[in-house]
């Protein structure tokens, strides 16, 4: 294989990942590491990937479209969602945030009675508005297609005069150290207020968001009670987590 052939491979591995390890793309590559090594140089220094300690970060900041991540790894957020909805009684107040995941968790909360929610998510006010006795407040602000949420200044400052029993966010990333990241400035603000704005806080977040990386960090995973997800983390992932005070939980998919 040419270096420029295996240099484009590297490249899409790394912008579909959005961050990969270097024993990731020799997994899939089938090279050594010293070669992968000089093609993430060589990437780097032409400015198409961010090279890091171990692996490659992609420079491409935009997050999925809604639709794709609809459709992606369905069932562990459906498992996920069930999880997280569990836990959640009815007459409580709670914070969900946007997302395909905190979605799944809104479809699971539709038998409840009496919930007080506050959201920033235009579909979660459709699907539990108007029903069983629910209040739904919509956070305001500037209405974002990518997410079909609403961000900015409004939306931070209404949630500033609230608090409540469960909080349940998403994450654009969870870093190899524990950090969770995000894709917009604005949407990260929200997060993290929504992770001081309850008395539970619960983040939703398939496998596929483990040590990966995102353009703005939210803040550290020892600020929520319970990650939710639906595979065992990898041993370092695994590691990092154990550092902190957060509560892994792995939710099992229905069988088919």
């Amino acid at each position: 294989m040419l270096a420029e052939e295996r240099q484009n491979q590297i490249l899409s591995l790394v912008n579909l990942n959005r961050s990969i390890s270097i024993t990731e793309i020799q997994q899939r590559l089938a090279v050594s590491r010293e070669t992968i090594r000089r093609d993430l140089l060589a990437l780097a220094e032409q400015r198409k990937i961010r090279k890091t300690h171990g692996g490659a970060i992609s420079l491409d900041t935009h997050e999925p479209e809604m639709a794709i991540r609809q459709t992606t790894n369905v069932a562990g957020k459906r498992a996920i969602g069930r999880l997280a909805a569990g836990m959640i009684p009815d007459g409580a107040s709670v914070i969900l945030a946007g997302g395909t995941t905190v979605q799944c968790t809104a479809d699971e909360l539709l038998s409840r009675q009496g919930l007080q929610v506050f959201t920033n998510c235009i579909a979660t006010c459709t699907k539990l508005g108007g029903r069983n006795n629910n209040r739904v407040h919509i956070l305001g602000g500037e209405i974002q297609p990518q997410n079909q949420a609403c961000l900015g200044r409004d939306a931070t400052q209404m949630l500033s005069n609230y608090f409540a029993d469960f909080a349940v966010i998403g994450a654009g990333a969870i870093s190899p150290s524990g950090m969770l990241m995000d894709f917009s400035r604005e949407e990260a603000e929200l997060h993290s207020l929504m992770l001081q704005s309850a008395q539970t806080v619960i983040v939703v977040a398939d496998y596929q968001k483990f040590g990966r990386y995102a353009p703005v960090r939210v803040l550290s995973l020892d600020k929520v009670n319970y990650l939710i997800t639906d595979r065992e983390p990898e041993a370092d992932m695994a590691e990092a987590l154990g550092l902190l005070t957060v509560e892994v939980l792995v939710a099992q998919p229905k069988k088919s």
